[in-house]
């Protein structure tokens, strides 16, 4: 792979370029994310900061999406996040859950939630219930 020099003035002849996600310490593509952010026409300009901080941002998500992914694979005993445990991830979290609120997961499933009054009642109200449809009952 070819070496990147630049010339920056006589005091350094010969320093290495830096991306500028490496500038910024980031592992999402600055350069890439200026490049989409030109050609999809969101403004006629677009201040240099700007890709820094969109894809710091895009970075965060990705990273908070994928910790709380690798905890509901970890609950699950899995040693691979599948979209089941990106959807769970998602949905028990408040924050991330509106933020995705019209978003769908394909093969993520849905939460698991039984209705109250599907389960069985407890056992103080089937005492309470165990006189209906005794013979002896009078109404």
């Amino acid at each position: 792979m070819p070496e990147k020099w630049s010339h920056q003035g006589p005091s350094h002849p010969r320093t290495r370029t830096r991306s500028r996600s490496s500038r910024a310490q980031l592992q999402f593509p600055v350069s890439r994310v200026d490049r989409f952010l030109r050609q999809g026409h969101y403004a006629q300009r677009l201040a240099s900061g700007a890709p820094v901080f969109l894809a710091a941002v895009l970075e965060y998500l990705t990273a908070e999406i994928l910790e709380l992914a690798g905890n509901a694979a970890r609950d699950n005993q899995k040693s691979r996040i599948a979209p089941r445990h990106v959807q769970l991830a998602v949905r028990n979290d408040a924050e991330l859950n509106q933020l995705f609120g019209h978003v769908t997961i394909s093969q993520g499933g849905v939460l698991p939630r039984i209705h109250s009054e599907l389960l069985q009642p407890t056992s103080r109200a089937r005492s309470t219930q165990s006189h209906v449809g005794h013979p002896h009952t009078h109404w």
